[in-house]
């Protein structure tokens, strides 16, 4: 019997997780939830979005499973208290990986997680709860990544490095190997992390320069 998932969100993400349990998945997505005060519509991709507060009772966990599929809002902070509040209810947290990202067989990852196409996650890494790992992102082996992180596309984690848990690394930026990010930073899109953060860091890398010409005065060959 094919599993049915109820997703929380119906925003960009939620979308995303959408098509691949559809294509990529052997999952049949019965339903979206919302907070009711944030449900706009009553149908997303002609199914029902029900309020989170009565969707034990419309798609019981004795039935379905629950995938909580926000951003890194509140540093990832909201996606973890709806995930408390979903296994309170009795649902079960799916994890999903896409066929299209290149894993081991040793990967040892948690709940609520999502692996996205073209990541490349290598030997000896530990994964834990809710964590999302959007597509062409590396993690090097032994890589730790804990709880309720978002790894933007294009992350590199390299080899033994240690992410603490609600972090947000965002497109493209490196972490160095054996380098630990401290719980709660916020690692800016192309920033290369080459020592230990403390808590709640912020980093951010320099912009591109612009140049004083337009476009079609540079001289390329």
């Amino acid at each position: 019997m094919v599993a049915r998932v109820v997703l929380f969100g119906t925003g960009s993400v939620a979308r995303v997780a959408y098509v691949a349990l559809v294509h990529d998945s052997p999952y049949e997505v019965a339903a979206f939830t919302e907070d009711r005060e944030c449900v706009a519509d009553e149908a997303l991709f002609g199914l029902p979005v029900v309020p989170f507060a009565e969707v034990a009772t419309l798609y019981p966990p004795a039935k379905h499973k629950m995938f909580v599929a926000i951003g890194y809002e509140r540093l990832n902070r909201t996606r973890a208290e709806r995930c408390v509040q979903a296994k309170e209810m009795g649902y079960q947290l799916i994890t999903y990986i896409s066929s299209k990202a290149a894993v081991w067989p040793d990967l040892v990852i948690g709940e609520n997680c999502m692996v996205g196409p073209n990541a490349v996650i290598q030997p000896f890494v530990e994964i834990g709860n809710d964590v999302f790992i959007r597509g062409g992102s590396f993690v090097g082996h032994n890589a730790i990544l804990k709880d309720h992180c978002f790894l933007a596309g294009g992350v590199v984690v390299l080899g033994h490095a240690v992410v603490e848990p609600y972090c947000l690394l965002g497109a493209n930026s490196t972490v160095r190997n054996n380098v630990t990010i401290g719980s709660e930073c916020v690692i800016g899109a192309g920033a290369v992390i080459l020592q230990d953060t403390q808590e709640r860091q912020v980093y951010v890398s320099r912009s591109a320069d612009l140049l004083p010409v337009p476009s079609d005065q540079l001289n390329l060959r």
